[in-house]
C-alpha cells in the first residue's frame, strides 16, 4: 500500500528518543494478523514520558507513541475478528515493546483485541481508556478481597483528579461506597464531588513520611501515587482492608514497614493493566458498562487532534491535565 498517513513517531536521535510525526504507508506497520483503523487514542501519564522523552518508556525505536486504541477492523487474517468489529486495545506492550495508538492504521495481534461493550462508543472507549479500565481492575479487586462493602467505612482515591481516580470515584460511588478524594488541587473539588466524592483529603498530609502505623481511616483505597504516599496509605487502612496499587505517578519507592500487614491483616494488591489476562478486561469492562455514568464521562474527557499531542505531553508531565485526554487520531 502506498497510500500514506499521519503517525507520531518516537525515533533514535543522538543517542535520545525523540517524537515527531511523520508520514507511513501500511508497509510500514508491523506484520501481526488484524489491520485496525484507529479513530481513537488516549493521553496517560506513560505517554507523556515517551512523548517528552522524559522517561524511557520505548524499549525499542522506531516506536509508534499511544497505549490505547479504538477503532474497526479493516482486515483481518484471524477467524475471532472480522471486518467492521469494533474494538478496544489497552496495554500489551503498546508503545514499549509493539507499535501503538498515534497512527490512524496499526496492526495488531488477535488476542490484544477486546470486542467494545455496546453500551460505549469507540470515543467513550477512550474516554475510559486504560486509565479508567486500570480503574475498574482496582475495584473489583478490593471487592474479591472483601475489603469495602457498600455503605461502609469510606473507601480513599489517591491522584483523583487524574484519569484512574477520576472513574475509581465514579465507579465506587455507583456501587454505593462512600468516596473521599485526595488531591493537592482545591480548584477540582466541584469536579470530584460531581463525580461522587463526599470527601477531601489534601494530599500534603500524605506525603511526608508517617509513622509504621496510624489511625485506621479506610476500609480500602485505590492508589495510582505510589512512594510515600502508599506507604501513609497503608498505615491508615484498617483492620483487614486492603489497598489496590496501580501507579507511580509520586515515584517507584515504597518507604513502608511491614506492620500494616502483620498487625492489622493489610493487603497490598498490586494491579497490572498491561498484560491482564482477557478474563479480567472482560470483568472490568463489564464493569465499566454496569457502573459507570455515561453523564461522567462528559466531565471526565474532553478531545484534543493528535496535532496537539507534543504540547499536551509536557502538560500531564507536568501534573496540569485534570481527567482524560481523547486523542482524535484523524485530526
Amino acid at each position: 500500500m502506498t497510500e500514506t498517513f499521519r503517525a507520531l513517531l518516537i525515533e533514535d536521535q543522538g543517542g535520545k528518543p525523540v517524537a515527531a510525526f511523520r508520514d507511513l504507508t501500511r508497509d510500514a506497520l508491523p506484520d501481526h494478523d488484524v489491520l485496525v483503523e484507529v479513530a481513537y487514542s488516549t493521553l496517560n501519564y506513560k505517554d507523556g514520558l515517551a512523548i517528552t522523552g522524559k522517561g524511557r518508556i520505548a524499549r525499542r525505536l522506531p516506536m509508534v507513541a499511544g497505549i490505547d486504541i479504538a477503532g474497526t477492523v479493516v482486515e483481518s487474517r484471524s477467524d475471532r475478528w472480522q471486518p467492521g468489529d469494533k474494538v478496544i486495545v489497552n496495554g500489551w506492550g503498546l508503545s514499549e515493546t509493539e507499535w501503538g495508538g498515534y497512527s490512524r492504521f496499526q496492526r495488531l495481534k488477535p488476542e490484544w483485541l477486546t470486542r467494545l461493550p455496546e453500551q460505549f462508543s469507540l470515543q467513550d472507549a477512550m474516554a475510559i481508556g486504560t486509565a479508567g479500565y486500570t480503574a475498574a481492575l482496582c475495584v473489583d479487586a478490593l471487592e474479591d478481597w472483601g475489603a469495602i462493602r457498600p455503605g461502609g467505612a469510606e473507601v480513599l482515591v489517591t491522584g483523583a483528579a487524574g484519569g484512574v481516580g477520576s472513574t475509581a470515584i465514579s465507579l465506587l460511588s455507583a456501587k454505593g461506597y462512600t468516596v473521599t478524594a485526595a488531591t493537592g488541587r482545591p480548584e477540582t473539588h466541584d469536579y470530584l464531588a460531581g463525580l461522587g466524592a463526599t470527601g477531601f483529603l489534601d494530599r500534603a498530609t500524605l506525603a511526608e513520611k508517617g509513622g509504621a502505623l496510624q489511625k485506621e481511616r479506610w476500609a480500602g483505597a485505590v492508589d495510582s501515587v505510589g512512594s510515600t504516599t502508599l506507604a501513609n496509605v497503608l498505615a491508615q487502612i484498617n483492620y483487614g482492608g486492603a489497598v489496590a496499587a496501580c501507579g507511580l505517578a509520586g515515584g517507584f519507592d515504597l518507604p513502608a514497614t511491614v506492620m500494616p500487614h502483620i498487625l492489622r491483616g493489610v493487603a497490598l494488591l498490586g494491579i497490572d493493566s498491561v498484560m491482564a489476562p482477557q478474563a479480567k478486561r472482560d470483568r472490568a469492562w463489564a464493569t465499566l458498562a454496569a457502573h459507570l455514568d455515561k453523564a461522567h464521562l462528559a466531565s471526565i474527557a474532553r478531545v484534543e487532534p493528535m496535532s496537539k499531542l507534543p504540547e499536551l505531553a509536557a502538560d500531564i508531565v507536568a501534573g496540569q491535565i485534570r481527567g482524560r485526554v481523547i486523542i482524535d487520531i484523524g485530526a
